[in-house]
């Protein structure tokens, strides 16, 4: 298994983490449950934060700007599920 491929797994494993762990927070029914909860929430950002900061460095997550017709587009096609 190579870098990129580890790093890809690890990031989907801490989004993966994030959702359990919003859920968790939005529905603690204590104090100390939620703070901790929150407090791994906390942690788990700042992971993938500085996962997606490595990887973007090494050209391994690319972000790519969406033109204004496109987005328009996809906001006509949802408006039309809408109604």
């Amino acid at each position: 298994m190579n870098d990129q491929l580890l790093m890809e797994n690890i990031l989907l494993l801490l989004k993966s983490n994030m959702e359990v762990y919003v859920h968790g927070t939005l529905e603690a029914s204590n104090k100390s449950v939620h703070e901790a909860l929150h407090y791994g929430l906390e942690e788990t950002l700042k992971l993938q934060h500085n996962l997606y900061e490595k990887m973007t460095e090494c050209g391994w997550y690319q972000v790519k700007n969406v033109d204004i017709k496109t987005i328009k587009d996809t906001l006509k096609k949802l408006k039309k599920k809408i109604e």
